[in-house]
């Protein structure tokens, strides 16, 4: 037995600090939840048939199934975590997370994420199409919306961004496909890092980009729900956080919990689940590129 005043074992540095692609996803999906976001569950809420443990579970499997998205290829990778997510929680809870983060994830590894994910969406292939809209069945979500060509419960059109930009116009994450990322790339990550850059928490960061995504764009999970007049309600509500001051201020605080308490009214309908999808795909592209290192208080 070691005595007191024994040195404790010094633990050898990897050669390299750096996060691997699976544990940079299952990460991601974990930080997101974890974060008291306004109208989200996280580890101090839950909602009443969705829990801060099944997106715990949801992160682990997704990283295991997205890693494989550069080999087994992007839509096959994203149909695998849905379809082992459903198998182990029994309901749809990162469907919109495994639409983003999979062809981010497709980047080979060194390439800039900036870059490379035009690659990996003009390579889509008939395969990735079909997997896709499987899994958008299979999470029972309408995330493409009901459409007159190429509906989610129709045949998949070859090329999955021809659906994707009839989608564009409601759908934010459908809008990615077609922009080559810009709200992630344009808004999600250098908000994030000016946060950190004001010497911010990890939360209060991750919740002001939240707040800045949810006012620049009505959340399309809300806009399904609720309708375009609530939506745009709520980004008018998040300006009104933004405006009242910053992360810390007695106003900042009382006017985010005022949004939080209304997000969750109504049964939470007024879920802003699709902002949340995009700071989980902030997060990844961040630790991706190794500029989330943590540790993190």
């Amino acid at each position: 037995m070691m005595r007191h005043d024994e040195a404790t074992p010094s633990v050898s540095p990897l050669p390299e600090r750096r996060w691997s692609l699976s544990e940079c996803i299952t990460l991601a999906c974990l930080l997101e939840v974890t974060v008291p976001k306004p109208g989200n569950v996280h580890r101090a809420a839950d909602f009443e048939e969705l829990t801060f443990l099944d997106f715990v579970v949801s992160a682990v499997i997704t990283g295991q199934a997205l890693s494989q998205a550069g080999t087994a290829g992007v839509g096959k990778a994203i149909r695998d975590a849905v379809y082992r997510t459903h198998a182990w929680v029994g309901r749809n809870t990162n469907l919109g997370i495994v639409l983003l983060v999979g062809p981010l994830a497709a980047v080979p590894d060194g390439e800039p994420l900036h870059t490379g994910i035009r690659k990996v969406l003009e390579g889509l292939t008939p395969h990735d199409a079909h997997y896709v809209y499987e899994a958008i069945r299979a999470a029972g979500s309408r995330s493409l919306g009901r459409a007159a060509r190429w509906d989610v419960y129709d045949q998949a059109p070859d090329n999955l961004l021809d659906a994707m930009r009839l989608a564009a116009g409601d759908d934010l994450i459908a809008r990615q496909y077609v922009t080559d990322f810009a709200v992630i790339f344009q808004h999600g990550v250098p908000w994030l890092l000016e946060g950190l850059g004001r010497g911010w928490t990890l939360s209060h960061a991750i919740i002001h980009t939240h707040l800045r995504l949810l006012a620049a764009y009505p959340d399309s999970l809300i806009l399904r729900k609720c309708g375009r007049r609530v939506a745009e309600e709520v980004s008018q509500r998040a300006s009104r956080v933004l405006e009242s001051g910053l992360p810390g201020d007695e106003s900042y605080e009382r006017e985010l919990a005022e949004l939080d308490f209304y997000l969750r009214c109504d049964g939470q309908r007024r879920n802003p689940g699709t902002t949340a999808d995009l700071i989980a795909a902030t997060l990844f592209v961040l630790l991706r590129e190794n500029q989330l290192a943590g540790p993190w208080r």
